[in-house]
């Protein structure tokens, strides 16, 4: 293992070479069937999730590790929405340059090489993947919730995690036994991951499909929480509009960063784009701008209802209503939430299987992992070993520093997509571009230090875990990857191989 090979480039003539030559053999290959009104909607789907019903009251009023940004949580969500609309335009350049389905992976290998090619694959299950366990859990929250208002409910032991089951004597003493183990575990969780995991098998036209369903509900219900609570506000509340000054603003926007994850997972499916040079950049930027506009209107209207430091429960939209005595509101905002938290698990389950099959491709994972169903034309194997990630965690785990992880990865994605930009600007500057990511290179630059901006807001724990994460990822890199690289490997060899 030498510094050259661990730096070698992919070509992006043996990308765009290697997506012609799949599409002429005949062979099961990703089928293209997304327009950009489907792109723009899974973008949506992806963005607006937990972050905007259950972020946004501790980001205004604090708790934790984090310092409440107050009424200027608009601020922190401006200031995040440029961040990453700095990052949005970078992903474009390369999404339209490069239709392929790997994302910031495919990227980086153009740009900066294997390694970090693989640590960027790598640390992108923190944001598919690990993000998604915890997206499922707070599923099953609204879930419950929803499931309370009609007057139903589970027994206590089917809608738990182990770790808070163990906790909690009565749940455990009244849960059934399995060789005297009690059996203690999340249905809800696991079950919507079970079910979108179907769907995603069955094909991506009929996934977009279901999204712009969700995408629909979602945005109706958070238009009735504006439209109502808007008559209810009261300007006074909007006084100190930042208490704790730019400090607050800036860990307010570390955590509200959550809630803007996802445009990139847009990039994901370029490979499945109609036009991905033209549709890639709308759908990106397009959805990017709409949640942004969303986000700054809901917090106006929620800390319009109540003071900042009232609005600190993960159920701030639900209470602040409440407060007001609208009570039938709470299970408008339930569906509302559940059908949300779906699209995003959708989005991100879409996503993660995508960047496991453009892995495989290029013999960084096993040769499983590109598996295509020749009917469904989707990446049938990595579909489903994503599914049994996330939902068997989600069944059994209380995931409360995910989000944290999640937002640490995701951003040093971004940095590195940002500096591929510059990098490849350098290295090829007379390539041919069908979109340009304009004011290069400040754009890009001021990507890279709005996302170690945020990274240095974040807490250390979630430092710690992602060295350990990126750690691990490099001694598996040695093991199998670098090995098995087809970067490296002849033709014939590679062809014996997959044989």
């Amino acid at each position: 293992m030498t510094l050259a090979s661990l730096v070698a480039r992919k070509p992006i003539a043996a990308v765009t070479d290697s997506l012609a030559a799949e599409s002429a053999s005949g062979a099961p290959a990703l089928k293209r069937s997304l327009s950009a009104l489907d792109l723009v909607a899974l973008g949506i789907g992806a963005i607006i999730g937990a972050g905007i019903f259950s972020a946004t009251g501790s980001a205004v009023a604090g708790g934790g590790n984090h310092i409440g940004a107050g009424p200027a949580l608009i601020i922190s969500y401006l200031l995040t929405a440029i961040a990453c609309g700095f990052a949005a335009l970078c992903y474009a350049e390369f999404a339209a340059l490069l239709p392929q389905s790997g994302s910031a992976y495919t990227y980086a290998y153009v740009t900066l090489g294997e390694l970090c090619a693989w640590i960027i694959g790598w640390d992108l299950i923190l944001e598919y993947a690990v993000g998604n366990i915890a997206v499922a859990v707070s599923w099953s929250g609204y879930f419950q919730h929803l499931l309370a208002g009609l007057g139903l409910h589970l027994p206590p032991w089917l809608v738990t995690d182990v770790h808070r089951g163990l906790a909690t004597g009565a749940i455990r003493d009244a849960a059934p036994r399995l060789f005297g183990v009690p059996v203690l575990f999340n249905l809800p969780a696991l079950g919507i991951v079970a079910l979108l995991t179907v769907l995603l098998y069955i094909g991506v036209k009929e996934s977009a499909l279901f999204n712009k369903i969700m995408v629909a509900g979602k945005l109706l219900v958070i238009l009735a929480f504006v439209g109502i609570g808007g008559f209810y506000m009261e300007p006074k509340h909007l006084r100190p509009f930042a208490p704790n000054g730019l400090t607050g603003v800036l860990s307010g926007a570390a955590v509200v960063f959550f809630s803007y994850i996802g445009f990139d997972a847009v990039s994901t499916v370029a490979e499945e784009a109609r036009n991905p040079q033209r549709d890639m950049p709308l759908g990106m930027l397009g959805s990017l701008a709409v949640c942004t506009l969303l986000y700054m209107v809901v917090t106006v209207v929620l800390c319009g209802l109540l003071p900042w430091h009232q609005l600190g429960s993960d159920n701030a939209l639900v209470d602040a209503l409440a407060h007001k005595g609208i009570h039938w509101a709470a299970g408008v905002l339930a569906v509302g939430a559940v059908g949300a938290m779906t699209a995003v698990l959708l989005v991100f389950q879409l996503g993660q299987p995508r960047i496991l099959y453009s892995m495989a491709r290029d013999g960084l994972l096993p040769s499983c992992f590109q598996r295509i169903h020749p009917r469904f034309r989707t990446p049938s194997f990595g579909t489903v070993a994503t599914g049994l990630f996330v939902g068997l965690p989600a069944a059994v785990l209380d995931i409360n520093d995910a989000l944290d992880l999640c937002n640490i990865g995701t951003l040093f994605a971004f940095a590195l997509v940002s500096a591929g930009v510059l990098v490849l600007r350098y290295l090829e500057p007379d390539r041919p571009r069908p979109f340009r990511c304009p004011g290069v290179p400040l754009v890009p630059l001021c990507s890279i230090g709005a996302c170690l901006l945020l990274m240095a807001y974040l807490p250390a724990v979630a430092w710690l875990r992602f060295g350990l994460w990126l750690l691990i990822g490099i001694v598996v890199y040695a093991l199998f990857g670098w090995r098995n690289s087809r970067l490296r490997r002849p033709p014939e060899a590679a062809a014996a191989s997959e044989a």
